[in-house]
């Protein structure tokens, strides 16, 4: 049986990622999170931005998060009419003259209105499967670690959660696999 990992085993720091004030418009993420991304190649890892405000860490915000922000109101309720399958052909189109027009107030709007919330966070000497359900649970690519509930000191990926829970979970199987020819 593999050792129980915990997160301060695997946690990264918050200095890996941008940190953006609660208060900056959607214009200033976009343009903080451009400057630190690693260039034109192709970027495999999930692009998150820290929000910040006077009380410490409250939100994240995803690059999903400002496309919807810049996505004109009245198309949002589409989304959630049951059986509505897009014409995406005559959306497209909708949104290629809203994006010039609409875009520019929406750009303007603070990231707290459209970034996630802080909704769960671990603490360093919880396990990596209390890591893994909050994940699951709350759609989260990152969790904040806090130490006695107060100070954030690092972050927990959905990567390095899954490094730990998959390479345990294939090595239980090996083991088994083993145990089971020693008594064949």
């Amino acid at each position: 049986m593999p050792a129980k990992k915990y997160i301060k085993d695997i946690m990264i720091g918050i200095y890996e990622y941008p940190h953006i004030d609660s208060g900056f418009s959607i214009r200033q993420a976009i343009k903080i999170i451009k400057k630190s991304l690693p260039g034109k190649d192709k970027y495999i890892k999930p692009m998150i931005a820290l929000v910040f405000d006077e009380r410490g860490l409250v939100g994240t915000l995803r690059l999903r998060d400002i496309l919807k922000g810049l996505e004109p109101n009245f198309l949002r309720p589409l989304a959630s009419v049951q059986g509505y399958t897009e014409d995406t052909a005559g959306l497209s189109i909708i949104w290629d003259s809203l994006f010039d027009m609409g875009s520019k107030e929406l750009i303007e709007r603070p990231v707290s209105e459209v970034m996630d919330p802080i909704t769960a966070f671990v603490g360093p000497d919880d396990s990596v499967v209390k890591a893994a359900y909050l994940m699951i649970h709350n759609d989260l690519l990152i969790l904040p670690v806090l130490e006695d509930k107060k100070r954030l000191i690092g972050l927990i990926r959905m990567i390095e959660v899954f490094d730990v829970l998959s390479s345990g979970v294939l090595d239980s199987k090996k083991n088994n696999l083993i145990s089971l020819r020693v008594r064949a």
